[in-house]
């Protein structure tokens, strides 16, 4: 029975402790790619392909499963809309009863009728979104056709809490620049992920009762 209760106490710790490893963003499907073995195959000849080789005119540039590049995050996006519509109707209606007749004693101001409506109405949306810096990334699979798959991950721990930015995206091998490094605008599929923890960012938001009443409020 010990024994048993032991085996439970050592299994919750190395789940508390994997838990506590870190907490990745939800959405974040990007692989990473497998760890590159410790040491590389030798078939007894001079040249060695696995020691890093490279043609005259590639140079270091990233290129394999495994290389590091550097992702400048120059992302900025703005939008503007703005609607307006306005309506008008009128419309009367009027009849002149007879001056001698069974109907004369009808009064002709009774007869007239008039209607009229308008509407006006307008609307204005703006929305800016802006992140600048860079991350390493790794390039986890590389394509036939001349692409890449790179994905990275930074976590940082603060005094006040903790940080994290997680990117993932294919980029064209062609693109990347002779220090490693490309632009995030230059990324297809990309995802990026800012995001953290802390007193600051929980003092930004408001408190559990008041999105309660915000999300039920008819108003």
């Amino acid at each position: 029975m010990k024994r048993i209760l032991a085996a439970g106490l050592f299994a919750l710790t190395l789940s508390a402790c994997a838990m506590e490893g870190g907490r990745p963003a939800p959405g974040f499907a990007a692989t990473l790619p497998p760890p590159a073995p410790l040491h590389a195959p030798r078939n007894g000849a001079i040249y060695q392909a696995a020691n890093g080789y490279a043609a005259l005119h590639e140079g270091t540039r990233a290129r394999r499963v495994g290389d590091l590049v550097t992702v400048i995050l120059v992302e900025s996006v703005s939008t503007n809309k703005t609607t307006s519509a306005t309506t008008a109707r009128n419309g009367s209606a009027s009849i002149t009863p007879p001056s001698a007749g069974p109907l004369d004693f009808l009064n002709p101001d009774a007869l007239n009728a008039a209607s009229q409506s308008s509407f006006k109405g307008s609307g204005t949306a703006s929305q800016r979104s802006q992140l600048n810096g860079a991350i390493a990334v790794t390039i986890a699979e590389v394509r036939s056709n001349g692409t890449a798959l790179v994905t990275g991950e930074r976590h940082m721990r603060l005094s006040q809490g903790e940080e994290w930015v997680q990117f993932a995206g294919i980029l064209r091998l062609a693109d990347i620049d002779i220090d490693n490094r490309i632009l995030s605008t230059r990324i297809a599929d990309a995802q990026i992920i800012y995001g953290g923890q802390g007193a600051i960012q929980q003092a930004s938001r408001p408190g559990w009762l008041g999105r309660f009443f915000n999300m039920v409020s008819p108003f």
